[in-house]
């Protein structure tokens, strides 16, 4: 099986359809990314006991005790921490392992990652089962976050290297598939759960249970589609822009791992990335309340403030905020591609001057599209805002391998989503403790906002310099030709006078275009049905 799994027993053949690669890359992602959606599981596991209502824990059950007690429901704050710990761990198994997954190859790293993240799931049904939260900590949160770190960077240097023509595409595509991954995974879980609902269950044990042998299938076959180009393969016709002065950003060597902290040019980007998702980040948690509190009964024609409002007008506002999320995660998603595909016309620098740019404008703008009363601008402005937000993510590998190379581009990478780990705190504190300071104050609540938009543009600020002063990599930082000689054998890739072979006994590699258009179907039927779920949400916000 490790022979099998070894990167080169993957080196495509002549003839070989590169358009196979991203749907492997897709079927990873849109798994993994359903730790976005867990949030849907956090009522009914906060009923688990109680099935109709919690069973309140004393006073006396502090969180040490929740994560063993058996008396007692799980409180939905308890549970965030599983949600937590999926980013931390992400960060942190990037960071650790992304140099391994370079020499290992991505069908290794996307095999334990499906590993990871479906036997994280199965022992957290298990956790649900026996009533300990500890399980599931340990489970989905620690075991399930490697797997989502190694999932989320497996396809990153490969997709890189089969698109040398269109980088920010190519890994724009994977990447939009972990934002998409909740949009499929939600409402999947809610119709489960539905199903396997009883008057002695919430269901949520057997829905992780078929959702992570669903998962694993996708992941597995997902792994198994993975393969890597011989070293000096280049798309039919193109060849690697020559060096002037209108593209120095882009390099033709590389650059170790081990020497990407010691670099500048490194920690200017981990600062663009991380004031990019940090400011994103913070407005995703707190979208649904900051329409509701911002304007109130408008959105259903009452002319009254929020805490005017009674249950019922409580309970249809809050559906209209629910196709507000519904609708940002569609530009999140959206935004991935879109962004990451027109940094390959625009730069990638130019591209994050734009995020940077007209994200301070739409931020600065908000507070007085609020003050109007213009539900279209301040719902418009954040759509933009999000899908900038996603572009950022998928935006940035293809950075990282204009000024690093490509040979340790998914290692570097893995180290630079620690900033993503960091805005994951970041955001959200500065978000969430303004709007309770400014509550606090006796500001209204419709106002509560205002001063959290002008400090996010403060750190878009920030990222805007930090950006601008980005400069391609020194020379000193670049890998010899002996030693990328080296690396390329402790990577198992073919010499570069093989390399027209792809394989040791160069045999073909052709695909009917068939099996590459069903590969496309396996991805995209789940894509466009959750993309149909989602709209029918965003129609509550325009009913």
């Amino acid at each position: 099986m490790a022979g099998f799994l070894d990167k080169e027993r993957i080196i495509a053949g002549p003839g070989f359809n590169r358009w196979l690669v991203p749907p492997a890359a897709l079927a990873i992602h849109l798994c993994i990314g359903m730790a976005y959606g867990f949030s849907v599981f956090w009522l009914p596991l906060s009923k688990a006991l109680g099935i109709k209502e919690s069973v309140k824990c004393g006073p006396e059950v502090g969180f040490f005790a929740e994560m063993f007690t058996t008396s007692c429901d799980w409180k939905i704050s308890t549970l965030g921490w599983m949600y937590t710990l999926f980013f931390v761990f992400l960060g942190c198994s990037a960071a650790l392992w992304g140099g391994w997954l370079e020499r290992a190859g991505p069908r290794k790293a996307g095999v334990v990652s499906a590993l990871c993240w479906c036997g994280g799931m199965l022992f957290s049904a298990l956790g649900i089962h026996l009533h300990q939260f500890w399980m599931m900590l340990l489970g989905s949160g620690v075991i399930g976050g490697i797997g989502l770190g190694l999932g989320y960077i497996s396809p990153v240097s490969t997709l890189i290297k089969w698109f040398p023509d269109r980088r920010g595409m190519a890994t724009g595509m994977a990447i939009m598939g972990f934002g998409g991954g909740a949009m499929i995974g939600s409402p999947l879980a809610a119709d489960l759960m539905k199903v396997f609902a009883s008057p002695e269950s919430v269901g949520v044990m057997p829905t992780f249970i078929v959702m992570a042998l669903i998962y694993f299938v996708f992941m597995m076959a997902g792994a198994l589609g993975y393969r890597v180009p011989a070293t000096g393969w280049q798309p039919e016709g193109w060849t690697p822009p020559a060096i002037h002065a209108s593209n120095t950003m882009i390099t033709q060597r590389h650059v170790h791992v081990k020497n990407a902290f010691k670099i500048p040019q490194f920690w200017l980007v981990w600062m663009v990335l991380c004031m990019n998702v940090s400011a994103g980040i913070g407005v995703i948690g707190m979208a649904s309340p900051m329409l509701q509190e911002v304007f109130g009964g408008s959105l259903i024609g009452v002319a009254a403030k929020y805490g005017e409002l009674d249950k019922t007008q409580l309970a249809a506002i809050a559906g209209v905020a629910a196709g507000f999320t519904a609708l940002l995660s569609l530009f999140n998603i959206g935004g991935r591609f879109f962004w990451a595909s027109l940094s390959d016309k625009l730069g990638r620098k130019m591209t994050y001057v734009v995020f940077f740019v007209l994200g301070g404008v739409l931020y600065f703008g908000v507070p007085g599209s609020a003050a109007a009363g213009s539900t279209v601008l301040f719902v418009g402005a954040f759509c933009i805002i999000l899908s900038m937000y996603g572009g950022g993510f998928a935006t940035v590998p293809a950075y990282l391998a204009d000024l690093f190379g490509t040979q340790f581009v998914g290692a570097i990478h893995g180290r630079l989503l620690t900033a993503w780990a960091t805005a994951g705190i970041l955001g959200p504190v500065v978000v969430n403790y303004m709007r309770e300071y400014q509550l606090g104050l006796g500001i209204a609540r419709e106002q509560v906002y205002n001063q959290t938009m002008y400090i996010l543009v403060g750190m878009l600020v920030i990222g805007l310099i930090c950006n601008l002063l980005v400069r391609p990599v020194a020379d000193k930082w670049f890998m010899s030709d002996a030693e990328l000689a080296e690396e390329k054998r402790l990577a198992h890739e073919k010499a570069a006078s093989a390399s027209t072979t792809g394989t040791s006994n160069g045999r073909p590699d052709s695909v009917s275009p068939a099996v590459v258009a069903l590969a496309w179907a396996a991805v995209g039927i789940p894509l466009a049905w959750g993309v149909y779920r989602t709209l029918l949400s965003v129609l509550k916000l325009f009913g």
